[in-house]
């Protein structure tokens, strides 16, 4: 079946117009609301409305039932859960990222975008937001009461939609997988830069300070010791002040390298660089220089693992979706034509019995409403096909997002080669006399080569339509354009 022209079941959006929607901002208000029970309010800015409103957990809450209330056949991200007591720091920043997340997908979602349930939860200032959302939610009914198209949704699908759906479904499964794996690499990744920083942190201090046990004495400053040794021992050499005074200064510059080092893996966590300035530099990096272009320096910084949490975001509402599907719309109208055809034995039988006409004609009208209550089924199971097909489109159209977070995750790791090797180098002058113990590392300089050799590889996953590179644009907060 050929689709008709102008189909309104294709999606004609690229990446960049979907980002360039809206951005917004989630930030953590510091003081803790409540005279008793303590919760935490958030700062929720929209560039689009150019808004700025707070919302506690319970407000996205509310906000995320009214979608699923109004949108059930349309990917509507899952929230972060929600801990009772106890909540850490971290907990609350995750928790943060992850709000952020959701309400940014749920921005630059066609259908949610133009929606005025969320105008209401990004632009209202006053008092009782939930009631306000119910309230709004409640004078309509969900889309397929809305729409327009939802009684002739069918005519714009094609034959094999089930076959597609099926498809697409395994493909996108498999991607999620996959990434899901990714996520997890670049976390332990980050872990790993972490304990790094912290054992050059103790190596440092180790330099300078040994702990003499039981009746050796206290504590003793290796760099600082004044103890004078006997002549015999030094054979009048000076090998030991030279020492000391050396490692004294090299523990100073292992606090400099761990501390460099913790920022890098901090840096690491929680962004990567991301490119503002000609796609083509993008692609091809540095371009062998020394040092990066001014722009590249100043550009802001995003996390490469959020930015996969993003995506995997995505891919999980996608999934939630075609699970709604199979057991809420699909499941019902297969019950609603069980139950028909039970009825249907049920009159054949009463005409067979010569039951009386009574129960015969309420068995007929009961037939007629269930009929009645099929075709809806029917239409409304075409209708959530139509959107499936539509949320797929869209899951595509988020695919190029993939290459900007292997080619910023490529970047970042070049950066870090660099920055690692400069830091040695800077030890290696520090320590003097002492260059045998900071021998250069072969490893680290052939580590850079392959990660600047890959780079320019990665040009293929830029390309354009017409083989020009053309990476998504990059946010304020790594989703939306500048």
């Amino acid at each position: 079946m050929q689709m008709p022209p102008g189909n309104p079941l294709l999606l004609s959006l690229t990446l960049q117009e979907l980002l360039a929607r809206d951005a917004v901002q989630v930030e953590l208000i510091p003081e803790k609301k409540g005279l008793f029970l303590k919760h935490v309010e958030y700062e929720v800015s929209s560039q689009r409305f150019k808004s700025c409103v707070c919302r506690r957990y319970n407000d996205f809450v509310v906000f995320h039932e009214m979608l699923l209330q109004k949108f059930p056949y349309r990917m509507v991200p899952a929230l972060p859960p929600k801990r009772m007591l106890g909540a850490d720091r971290e907990f609350i920043e995750a928790r943060r990222r992850a709000l952020k997340r959701f309400i940014n997908l749920v921005a630059r979602h066609p259908p949610f975008s133009e929606d005025v349930v969320l105008k209401l939860f990004l632009s209202f200032s006053g008092p009782d937001v939930q009631n306000k959302l119910k309230e709004c939610a409640q004078c309509v009914g969900d889309e397929f009461m809305n729409c327009k198209l939802a009684a002739r949704a069918k005519d714009f699908l094609p034959a094999d939609i089930q076959t597609q759906f099926a498809i697409s479904r395994e493909l996108i499964c498999n991607i999620y997988n996959s990434f899901h794996k990714l996520r997890d690499r670049a976390e332990r990744m980050v872990s790993r830069a972490i304990d790094n920083a912290a054992d050059l942190l103790i190596f440092g201090k180790e330099l300078r300070q040994v702990t003499l046990v039981g009746s050796m004495g206290p504590v003793v400053a290796l760099g600082s010791d004044t103890t004078p040794l006997p002549s015999w021992a030094t054979l009048n050499s000076s090998t030991w002040g030279s020492l000391k005074q050396a490692l004294k200064g090299l523990s100073v510059e292992f606090a400099l390298l761990a501390e460099k080092a913790a920022r890098q893996a901090s840096a690491s966590r929680w962004r990567a660089v991301v490119w503002t300035g000609p796609p083509a530099q993008l692609a091809r990096g540095y371009g062998g220089r020394a040092s990066p272009d001014p722009r590249w320096s100043k550009q802001e910084e995003n996390d490469v693992v959020e930015k996969l949490n993003l995506f995997l975001d995505l891919l999980q509402s996608y999934k939630d979706l075609c699970e709604r599907h199979e057991k809420g719309v699909l499941h019902k109208h297969q019950r609603a034509l069980h139950k028909y055809s039970l009825m249907k034995r049920q009159l054949t039988s009463a005409a067979v019995q010569n039951r009386e006409p009574e129960s015969v004609e309420q068995l007929e009208s009961r037939i007629v409403e269930q009929e009645n209550v099929i075709q809806t089924m029917e239409l409304r199971n075409y209708f959530s096909l139509y959107c499936l097909h539509q949320e797929t489109q869209l899951v595509h159209v988020y695919l190029p997002l993939t290459s900007h977070i292997l080619g910023a995750f490529v970047s970042s790791q070049i950066q870090g080669h660099k920055e690692h090797f400069r830091r040695r180098e800077l030890v290696r002058q520090a320590t003097g006399g002492l260059h045998l113990l900071t021998p250069r590392c072969p490893f680290l300089l052939q580590m850079s080569k392959v990660w600047n050799d890959l780079q320019p590889k990665l040009q293929c996953l830029f390309a354009g339509p017409h083989g020009a590179p053309s990476p998504p644009r990059s946010p304020q907060d790594g989703l939306s354009p500048h």
